[in-house]
């Protein structure tokens, strides 16, 4: 299969980057304030970037940080980790509207955090005006690490700068009142820029991951709500250097793009904030730069804390419809006219930003429905659903229904569809010619537990050519492997719907923790078979975690996965040599404590199998092995004589919905993914009790007939081979080698397989 998992960099190319890059600082505030750092084309030079900010209460304050700790990207594209800012000089220009001036109290703060001479931590704050030259909205600031002072005065004792975790400016608004939560009369927004951004002395250059995956035909989607604080110019970075094109299907989210109304924190009260629309400008101004395509996704939810009672979907007792976010957004009711209006607004407003970068126009509706309470029961009662069509009570859309609650259902799918269109129909006023999506979540409104829920939720409205795509995601079956269950749900919208296959989107994922990286297997196997398909469009949901996990995709096919099914042909005897090996960062302080950051989750074991060469035979065995494995190109299967039997291991605990576990074993609380099961030796318990009732997939995965019950731990016992391949392009091995009585040396090293 042709991707990988990667949690550091080590040989791969390399480049250097100026400390304090523009493109990687980052930004960090409490809500409702919102703000956002870019580095717009405009400013017409690589060393500036520009923060924009509202604020709404007298008490928020703004962070612009710089990490010594790359956490966001990708672990191939990422700059190195260097804590030591002793030997650096920052200079820049300061300009500023809008927040507290320099030279006020509450003006711009640096503040440090990190640790002393000795080891403790600490956090310091440093007034930037005491380094500025100029006034409190345009100053020239120079700042020498090797001395710079706490406190107001430029008098303080000097601040530790060598060994640093990040670096805090503040901005505030004016009349900031330190934690307090008392609304502003008004929302204030305000900027800074900081330009000629300067840094030099020793430790001003870090290296920088400088991977470049070639394309590979898949696209990539992404969530605003996800990287509100990182600059486009870096995510995009790792969009293009990673491999994918075409289109970007980018999620505008449900709790940061909207603009609040003044005094409030509980209306919505206009389209886009400030900040969002200069996030956004600089990101669609970059993706056209980079030859990419943006599709505007926007869904019929806000986060619940801001959005006005009237326009959620609730259910009869009255409850408002909420996700199982946290915090929790609400569904908008497609009859509530008032909210179906902001969305046309807010579309209108992100078509007017495709406009004006000249990207040809696509938008997304994105996953519109009526909320289903677990316990069935629908959220069609609004006061708004009330007066549209008079819904009659269902209790339990899983029940068997009567004609008036399939009315009901049928009445509540054309309102879904009335609202879509007029979404639809407003998005093409704003960009005349705009491409059309329809995104469609699987599980949800193809539930086989509620199968005539498909009336409120797929309506027949929205069969093709309502609109120009139909875009379908199925992660909870993709990530689980549930191969026949995405095929039924597939079939069933096709069926329904009617849109052919070009006229199709695939997105695939999604791996919610990072305890569930062992999904991308299914996930990238699920993408495999949508380009089969013939889908014009295969995207892995979502950006954030392919960044997170280190995910690696390259074009292929299972021919790239370059493992041939066959085992190492020659005995082991007691003599080879095993030796697992982890792969630790550790870095000393001054004082002498330690850092440790494991890179591997898991051992990688290398094997010596020179002493299995016993005879001239062996050797001609050996030697035509590794040349129909073309040396090192090709992993095989070898049978570690220390470790090849497992027994009653726990593959994981039943919820009553997953069928799919991934063969594993445990060593004391660590774990080991089982890829390559001995073929015939697997057996299965659940609840302790033996079962038949399953079949063994490919990479060494379980998937029983019936979902266990909630709580039924899943064991299996079986033997296992290790994935491998030769570790070296060269093999030398002779005649006097084992007549000596010596060993050869045939060094093999284990491959990772997800």
């Amino acid at each position: 299969m042709p991707y990988c998992l990667t949690a550091a960099r080590h040989e791969q190319a390399s480049d250097f980057v100026s400390r304090f890059d523009p493109r990687f600082w980052t930004v960090n505030f409490p809500r409702p304030a919102m703000a956002a750092v870019t580095t717009p084309i405009a400013l017409g030079a690589a060393d500036a970037l520009r923060v924009d900010a509202v604020f709404y209460n007298a008490g928020d304050l703004i962070g612009l940080i710089w990490e010594a700790v790359d956490r966001f990207d990708h672990p191939l594209l990422a700059y190195e980790t260097s804590r030591d800012f002793r030997g650096c000089r920052l200079s820049f220009r300061w300009r500023s509207g809008g927040v507290v001036p320099l030279d006020a109290i509450d003006g711009a703060v640096l503040t440090v955090e990190g640790r002393d001479e000795t080891g403790e931590a600490f956090t310091a704050y440093v007034r930037l005006w005491n380094y500025a030259a100029g006034t409190g909205e345009d100053a020239a600031i120079s700042l020498d690490f090797a001395d710079v002072r706490y406190g107001f005065g430029s008098g303080g004792p000097p601040v530790w700068m060598g060994d640093v975790d990040r670096l805090f400016v503040s901005l505030a608004p004016p009349g900031y009142v330190p934690g307090s939560a008392a609304a502003l009369a008004s929302p204030a927004e305000g900027w800074a820029e900081l330009t000629n951004i300067v840094c030099d002395g020793p430790g001003a250059v870090l290296a920088i991951g400088d991977v470049v995956v070639p394309p590979h035909g898949l696209c990539i989607a992404n969530g605003y709500d996800d990287s509100y604080h990182l600059t486009p110019a870096r995510l995009l970075r790792n969009v293009l250097q990673l491999g994918y094109r075409g289109a970007i299907d980018h999620y505008v989210g449900m709790s940061h793009y909207f603009r609040l109304s003044a005094g409030s924190a509980t209306a919505v009260g206009g389209a886009l904030n400030v900040a969002c629309a200069a996030w956004h400008r600089d990101f669609a101004a970059r993706a056209r730069q980079l030859g990419f395509d943006v599709i505007w996704s926007l869904s019929f939810e806000l986060l619940d804390q801001h959005c006005p009672a009237a326009w959620k979907q609730r259910a009869a007792d009255g409850s408002a419809a909420q996700t199982g976010y946290t915090p929790p957004s609400a569904l908008l009711s497609p009859a509530n006219a008032t909210a179906m209006g902001y969305l046309q607004t807010v579309a209108a407003a992100f078509m007017a930003i495709t406009i004006a970068a000249e990207l040809p126009p696509k938008f997304q509706a994105g996953e519109p429905w009526w909320w289903t309470r677990d316990d069935g029961s629908p959220c069609l009662y609004d006061a708004s659903a009330v007066a549209a069509f008079a819904p009659v009570a269902i209790p339990d859309v899983r029940g068997t229904l009567s004609g008036a609650q399939l009315a009901t259902l049928d009445a509540a799918g054309a309102c879904l569809a009335g609202a879509t269109a007029a979404l639809v129909s407003a998005v093409k006023i704003a960009a005349p010619g705009c491409v059309t999506h329809l995104l469609a979540y699987l599980p949800t409104v193809l539930d086989l537990a509620a199968r005539e829920l498909r009336r409120a939720n797929l309506p027949l409205g929205w069969a093709y050519p309502a609109f120009d795509v139909l875009q379908v995601e199925d992660y909870d079956w993709a990530a689980t492997g549930d191969v026949a269950a995405s095929a039924t749900g597939l079939a069933a919208i096709k069926a329904r719907l009617s849109y052919p296959a070009a006229r199709q989107h695939y997105l695939s994922g999604f791996v919610a923790s990072p305890g569930d990286a062992a999904e991308w297997r299914a996930i990238v196997d699920a993408a495999e078979r949508a380009r089969a398909r013939g889908v014009a469009a295969v995207f892995l949901w979502a950006l954030p975690q392919v960044l997170r996990d280190g995910l690696i995709y390259w074009a292929g096919d299972d021919e790239m996965d370059a493992f041939d099914d066959v085992l190492f042909p020659l005995a082991l005897g007691r003599a080879a040599e095993v030796a697992p090996a982890f792969s630790t960062a550790i870095v000393a302080g001054s004082g002498g404590a330690e850092q440790r950051q494991a890179n591997w989750a898991a051992a990688r074991t290398r094997y010596d199998v020179g002493p299995g060469v016993r005879s001239e035979a062996d050797i001609q065995t050996l030697l035509a092995f590794f040349r129909a494995r073309m040396g090192p190109a090709r992993a095989f299967r070898l049978r570690d004589p220390f470790d090849a039997n497992a027994t009653d291991e726990l593959l994981g605990t039943g919820n009553g919905a997953t069928r799919r576990f991934a063969l594993q074993r445990w060593y004391g609380a660590m774990t080991r993914r089982i890829t390559r099961p001995v073929a015939g030796s697997v057996s299965v318990k659940v609840a302790g009790t033996a079962t038949t009732a399953f079949a063994v997939e490919a990479g060494g995965f379980v998937l029983l007939d019936a979902a266990p019950a909630a709580g039924a731990a899943v064991t299996a016992s079986f033997g296992f081979d290790v994935p491998v391949r030769f570790a070296d392009d060269l093999l030398t091995v002779s005649r006097a080698t084992y007549l000596a009585g010596e060993a050869a040396s045939v060094p093999l090293v284990e491959v990772r397989e997800g």
